[in-house]
């Protein structure tokens, strides 16, 4: 039986050891090991320490040290996996940091040889080039690594037709944790008797694997179940002579436990060049379940399911709610998707099911997408499974466990029916069921309580009763996550006593003495061992300023809102992350940061609680884009949790100069508008302006902007409508940023709002929402600014006048930490819901009215908090009414993040971040077209980093007005 390395004893020699002889990263600080202490599992181990490979020497360097000083290794890729594998007492190397390349492709062998860290799309991207692509596709593929996917032995939409991994591997390039090297793939009957006949330690592993072969043959025959899902166990049925003895294939989905992956050679499959997407609906999922079998035999590609528990929670969530309004009508719906050469073929695929169904009388409703764009929502509908279902307002967490289980496609009917009474006899009626129907594979989360002994032991029963039940039906236990420690524990069950022993043999060959990710799949930890939460969980209690409304009032219930699937990790599209995608740092994700401030309150690793220079460091990288808030599927908030942790942190340390000069920005606006010239010599005389951005905190290459010569406000006149056309009152927000900076914008608002219809006033006095008083910690000071506005609009919010905003920044503070900070206040309620951009304040107030047509192209950048907190599909309408030619950028942060890219030390990341994707675009524009970006940072990132000059789009309404006679139809 192997011994289960606690990692324990390994001290400074180990460190030393590796820094001498590795050239990529060494951490071992505290901040590190709490980054990889759990991945998206149950489960929490805090690792002796990180290595991040920057080559194979580094590996062999990396196993030389631990073998030197006793310590045991994990493998770890994108770390999103779900069963505990990917979390252990042991050194991690991390290959998804520098060891992330597609090595070669060769399209007429239909092969790639790939490094272990590559990001799976980076690959099906590059295959895509030739027409190919790599089979499994789990709903990770833009952030999972092809090392952890042979690890798990993962599969997804399309292994379908195209297999698990290990289908999909032809050779692996492995080393041991004692040094040897090997290149391992199939092995005929000559070459396995010339190995063995050689001797050595290679011949000593290949002597062992034919053993084992050949006393366990029959057994493995016999006792392995026949279904496309079986990820269970170690993969001992390639051995057999009848699959090639292919050791490359046995070794994928050994879970890190036997050897380190260096590389791989994969197969690729054609990719075909049209697709078409049938949705099915059926009474509901058992009877969706009833009819794969059906479906299977109209060879779709892929097939997956849904509940309506699972259309339901992402309805409660607001999430992809836009995409269900393509789904027929139905409790349980199928996605079939064709693919063909051509659409028509692939659709005529698709109406041959579709005629049959009907002639059967099995759906209540169908629906056929040929929409490629439609078709990729409806895709992201589904993928959004886990965080849709994973943290569900007015309902309790829920968990993996059980979250993966698979059946012969044939069974999948039976054994859901059976699944839903077992899942409804423990009280988890809530639990939604879908997946990758076609494989018979399905996913949930259930509401296991894992603080409480008995929530602890309902969880231990569920997974022993559902292993009886899957196995019953002729399942595994894992059809894709792999066991880990979630199922590892109850292999017995599923293989037997003799052929659990026979993975201790294979295991025991290439790892001896158990130093491979000990306790997993082999001789494993307990099911219900070292948990993340556990009945001892006891966060530290912390008072906070903002109120987590949405949390139940807790910051602790918060932080556990990241499940670690990594979405924050993908490379590009999107605004989540910034700060990743331009370091590729664990500790720049929102996933790092959200793990951090788990465990500062914790306690045990990061120790200081608000104090924590590692969580400071992790938070100071953070651009407070708020695009987690959109874009993460479990809605994490990291702009919020930075300003409260930063709020405290401040109390013990000194701010940064930037903080008072940029972050009291509206105190010094309101100053300089008392002698701008004066104000803007102080940074534009030579000399005199590097002095000022240093004393400032600004960093020498930006260009701080001019104060214009005379605010919006002080040269504001109300605007009243033409006589008798009534006008609906609005108050115009004159932010800091456009009335001190660019009052043009604002006066072309009231212009634009006039012509709508309206009459325009703005606040009586000068006001403002602190926006940048956040990205500081000074909350104290954001709220006092925010109850003046409460106070100082009072009649106007209870006599319901719209607030129009031309900064999204802005909007979003009223739209989101207002009601934050004021969670039992009705007038911040109100005025939360009163406050709108320029487009749906024309939209909702004046749909009769007819902007003039601006015949232009145009490139839009959206601002980040635009997207996350109101949402950019109003804008996107606006811009279809003005008629432009309008490409909407899809390319996430500019960089700038108010006052983040002008301080000094962040400076290089903000033009990283904005060399991504928006600069590049912008750039890349024609000379003719027309540059838009509402929020102020955007445009400045964009004006001082290309050649361009971006206006707000209420200027360009406003100069077709001026450059129109035309006729006003409707007022508000």
């Amino acid at each position: 039986m192997t011994t289960h390395h606690d990692g324990g004893g390994h001290g400074e020699e180990l460190v030393r050891s590796l820094r001498s002889t590795v050239k990529g990263g060494v951490r071992f600080d505290d901040g590190a090991r709490a980054l990889y202490a759990t991945d998206a599992s149950n489960y929490r181990q805090v690792p002796i320490g990180v290595v991040t490979p920057r080559d194979v020497d580094d590996v062999l360097a990396t196993l030389a040290a631990c073998r030197e000083h006793g310590a045991p290794v994990l493998s770890r890729g994108g770390g999103t996996s779900l069963a505990g594998q990917c979390c252990n007492r042991a050194v991690v190397m991390d290959f998804s940091r520098h060891m992330n390349q597609v090595v070669s492709i060769d399209p007429a062998g239909r092969r790639a040889v790939v490094q272990p860290g590559v990001v799976l799309d980076v690959l099906r991207d590059r295959a895509e080039e030739h027409g190919l692509t790599f089979g499994p596709d789990p709903s990770t593929h833009n952030r999972c690594t092809l090392g952890g996917m042979i690890g798990n032995n993962s599969c997804g939409v399309h292994s379908v037709t195209a297999g698990r991994t290990a289908e999909n591997i032809e050779e692996l390039e492995v080393v041991t944790y004692d040094g040897l090297r090997l290149r391992v793939g199939r092995t005929s009957d000559d070459e396995l008797a010339a190995i063995v006949a050689a001797g050595g330690r290679r011949g000593e592993i290949y002597a062992g694997l034919r053993s084992i072969r050949d006393r366990y043959g029959e057994l493995i025959r016999g006792r392995y179940p026949k279904l496309p899902r079986r990820v269970s166990g170690y993969n001992l049925d390639e051995l057999l002579p009848e699959n090639g003895c292919n050791v490359a294939r046995a070794l994928v989905g050994t879970e890190g436990t036997c050897v380190v992956v260096l590389g791989a050679t994969t197969r690729l499959v054609p990719s075909p060049p049209t697709r078409v997407l049938l949705v099915i609906g059926f009474p509901d999922v058992f009877d969706a379940a009833d009819a794969v079998p059906l479906v299977l035999e109209h060879g779709v590609i892929g097939l997956e399911g849904l509940d309506e528990q699972l259309v339901n929670d992402i309805r409660t969530k607001g999430g992809n709610t836009k995409q269900l309004h393509v789904l027929p009508k139905g409790g349980g719906w199928l996605l079939a998707e064709f693919g063909a050469d051509t659409a028509e073929e692939a659709e005529e695929q698709a109406r041959v099911l579709m005629e049959e169904l009907d002639d059967k009388g099995l759906t209540l409703g169908m629906r056929l997408l040929d929409d490629p764009d439609e078709e990729e929502r409806l895709w992201l509908l589904r993928e959004s499974g886990l965080g849709a279902t994973a943290s569900v307002s007015g309902r309790a967490d829920t968990w993996e466990g059980w979250e993966d289980s698979a059946v012969p496609p044939d069974q999948l009917g039976a054994y859901l029916r059976e699944f839903k009474a077992l899942l409804e006899e423990h009280g988890h009626d809530t639990a939604a069921l879908y997946g990758h129907f076609g494989d018979g594979c399905v996913h949930t989360r259930i509401d296991f309580n894992l603080r409480a002994r008995d929530g602890i032991a309902d969880f231990r029963a569920f997974a022993e009763e559902a292993t009886d039940l899957v196995l019953r039906h002729g399942g595994s236990l894992s059809g894709e996550h792999g066991d880990g420690q979630s199922r590892a524990e109850l292999l017995p069950r599923m293989f037997g006593a003799e052929l659990v022993r026979a993975f201790g043999e294979f295991k025991g060959l290439w790892d001896p003495d158990g130093w491979m990710n000990p306790g997993k799949v082999v001789d494993p930890y307990r099911l219900d061992e070292n948990l993340r939460l556990g009945p001892r969980y006891n966060p530290i209690p912390v008072t906070t300023t903002f109120s987590f409304r949405e949390d139940e009032g807790s910051f602790a219930r918060a932080t556990l809102r990241c499940v670690g699937v990594g979405l924050c990790r993908r490379e590009e599209g999107g605004t989540m992350c910034p700060s990743y995608m331009a370091t590729r740092e664990e500790e720049h994700s929102t996933r790092g940061r959200a793990r951090l401030l788990y465990e500062m309150l914790e306690g045990d690793v990061v120790t200081d609680v608000w104090q924590d220079e590692h969580v400071k460091d992790a938070l100071d990288l953070c651009l407070a884009c708020k695009g987690c808030k959109s874009d993460c599927p479990v809605g994490v908030e990291m702009a919020t949790y930075k300003a409260e942790f930063f709020s405290h942190y401040y109390e013990g340390h000194r701010r940064p100069r930037s903080a008072y000069t940029i972050g009291l920005i509206h105190r010094w606006a309101g100053l300089a508008a008392r002698a701008p010239r004066l104000a803007n010599l102080a940074v534009t005389v030579p000399g005199l302006g590097t002095l000022a951005k240093r004393a400032a905190g600004v960093h020498p290459r930006r260009k701080v902007p001019s104060f214009a010569p005379r605010t919006f406000r002080a040269g504001f006149v109300p605007r009243r409508p033409a006589p008798g056309a009534g006008g609906q009152r609005v108050i115009l927000w004159p932010d800091t940023f456009n009335d001190a900076f660019n009052p043009a914008a604002l006066h072309a608002a009231a212009d634009v709002l006039e012509a709508a219809g309206f009459a325009v006033d703005i606040p009586r006095t000068r006001l403002c929402c602190g926006r940048p008083l956040y990205d500081y910690g000074f909350l104290g000071q954001a709220k006092s600014l925010l109850r003046r506005v409460l106070e100082e609009l009072a009649e106007d919010i209870a006599a319901g006048v719209p607030l129009v905003g031309l900064e999204p920044s802005c909007v979003a503070v009223f739209r989101d930490e207002l009601r934050n900070l004021f969670p039992h206040d009705q007038d911040a309620e109100r005025l939360c819901r009163q406050t709108l951009t320029l487009s749906e304040l024309l939209e909702r107030h004046a749909p009769d009215w007819r902007p003039p047509k601006v015949e232009a192209r145009a490139v839009v950048q959206a601002h980040c908090h635009h997207r996350a907190v109101m949402g950019f599909e109003a804008d996107e309408r606006l811009l279809d009414r003005l008629g432009l030619e309008a490409e909407v950028l899809d390319a996430g942060c500019c960089g700038m993040a108010g006052s983040f890219g002008f301080e000094a030390e962040h400076y290089d990341v903000s033009m990283q971040v904005g060399e991504l994707a928006v600069l590049p675009a912008v750039r890349a524009a024609a000379a003719d077209a027309v540059v838009i970006a509402d929020g102020f940072s955007c445009r400045e990132q964009i004006s001082q980093a290309t050649d361009r000059r971006p206006v707000h789009v209420v200027q360009v309404i406003a100069e077709a007005l001026a450059d129109h006679s035309h006729p006003q139809e409707g007022t508000p």
